[in-house]
Order: C-alpha cells, then structure tokens, then sequence
C-alpha cells in the first residue's frame, strides 16, 4: 500500500486516532466527523448569505455576531487538531486542504482590523470539497484527471479560436460603429460597439444595445447565428480530447480504488498498491 505521507509515526497512539477521525472517512467516527463538519459549514454559508440581506441583518445583527464567534472558535479548533494529528504541521499548512482551511477562519480576525473583509468569510464554502471523501467520489479521480489531461492537450486549440472570436468581435464591432454611428442605438464608441458584439456572439443578449437600422440589423442577425456555430466549436475539441485521452487509459483497472492505464506486466495498482486481477 502506499504509505500516507501525512499520517503519524506513533501508531495505536491517541494522536493517530485522531488523524484517522479528522482526515480519513474510514471509520465510523470518521464519518461522523466528515457530516458534522459539512452541515457546519453549509450553516456557516447560509448564515453568511442571510446577513448579506439588509433587512434581515438589521433585524437579527446580535444573533449573526454570536454566530460569527462561535463558528469562529470552532473552525479554529478543528484547524488546530489538523496541524497537531499530521505529521509535518509545517507541510499540511502549505497544502491545497491547508491553505483552504487557514483562510477559512483568517477573515474572521482580519475582521476585527478591517471590518470589510468579513464577505471574504464565504471562502469557506471551497472547504466543501473534503465531502468527496464522504461518498467515497476518490473512484473518480481517474476520470478527473481524464478530462484535465483533455484541457491541456486541447488548450492551444481552444487558445487560437478565441483568439480567432476576439478578433472577429472587434472587426464586427467597429462595423457596426461605422453602421449606426449617430443613430441613437447606443454604438456611440467602438469600445461599446465591440462590447455589443461580444454579447451577441455568445448569445447572451442583455438588450441595453440594440441596432435601429436596416443595414445593423441584417448584420446583428448575421452574427447571431455565427454565434451558435461558435459556440460547437470548443465543445467539439474538447469532445475530441476526451475520446483521445479515453483511448490512451484503455487498460487494467484496478479493482480497489479504480484507476485504469496499469501495464499488462503490473501486478500492483500504481495508485493505491492493491494487487491487480489476472487477466
């Protein structure tokens, strides 16, 4: 198996019980712990969304502030008892989980200095990211680093079209400047007639720009439908990456932990050290 980078040396000790309850979902008390953790922090984000409305926060300001403090004192705890059960507390506080938890409780201090970051609190939702170990979702991390694997072989295509749009909106745009230019449409700049273009390529449409005459419309229905052959553009390549990337992972999958790609002669999963199934 391979070895848990993060785990304790003591073993049977207090310290690596812990480690297995906060960071592992193996147990029952693990478990526990995972649910208990995530339906605070939904009742943190929901709290937080609530206080953004004004009527309901004048109304309630004193309960919101008990709120504050206690998921305060409670999410520092849970941060302090990760950095005691790792074994390097200096590395854990460096990584991806480490950093999201330190900025989990800093804007509730940084509060009391500059009262403004206290929106920055909402950062906790990213903190939802540890339910995957919940639902046992590490089957899919194969499949995960599938579709990256797809973006980044597919990113200088995806690059160079919009590169390609980006350069077609502007040309569009500054046409359209030259068409209803000093016709009351609101193509009064070509900074704002290429914004106009942007937003009908991509089909969105907010409508605070619209062509008057004959000319801009034949020509803002023209791009209108561009817009939708553009759009299967993207879709198409990445589609293209994905079957590529399919095609190169064909092979043994591990029956433990699911990761395909293993060689015909590998008889230990190169992810999670369980042994392969004969073929």
């Amino acid at each position: 198996m391979v070895q848990d980078q993060n785990r304790p040396d003591e073993k049977g000790t207090f310290r690596e019980w812990l480690y297995i309850t906060v960071f592992q979902s193996s147990t029952v008390a693990g478990k526990i712990f995972d649910i208990g953790l995530s339906v605070l922090i939904l009742s943190n984000i929901i709290l937080l969304m609530l206080e953004s409305v004004p009527s309901i926060s004048a109304k309630y300001e004193p309960a919101f502030q008990k709120f504050d403090v206690f998921f305060l004192v409670i999410f520092s705890g849970e941060y302090l008892l990760r950095l005691y059960c790792v074994r390097s507390a200096k590395k854990y506080a460096a990584s991806f989980y480490g950093v999201i938890d330190l900025m989990a409780i800093l804007p509730s201090y940084m509060e009391f200095l500059y009262p403004q970051w206290h929106v920055f609190m909402i950062v906790r939702c990213f903190r939802l990211l540890r339910i995957f170990r919940i639902f046992r979702m590490v089957r899919f991390l194969d499949e995960s680093r599938i579709l990256m694997l797809a973006l980044i072989r597919g990113f200088r295509k995806i690059l160079v079209f919009l590169f390609f749009v980006l350069l077609l909106a502007i040309f569009l745009g500054s046409l359209m400047y030259v068409v209803e230019f000093q016709k009351n449409s609101g193509f009064n700049t070509i900074p704002q007639s290429i914004y106009w273009a942007i937003v009908t390529i991509t089909t969105v449409g907010y409508g605070d720009v619209a062509p008057v005459t004959a000319t801009g419309k034949v020509i803002a229905s023209f791009i209108m439908i561009l817009g939708y052959a553009i759009i299967a553009v993207p879709t198409g390549i990445l589609s293209a990456s994905v079957i590529q990337e399919e095609k190169r992972n064909q092979g043994r999958r591990c029956p433990q932990c699911q990761v395909a790609g293993h060689d015909k002669e590998a008889i230990y999963c190169k992810n999670c050290g369980s042994k392969l199934s004969e073929q």
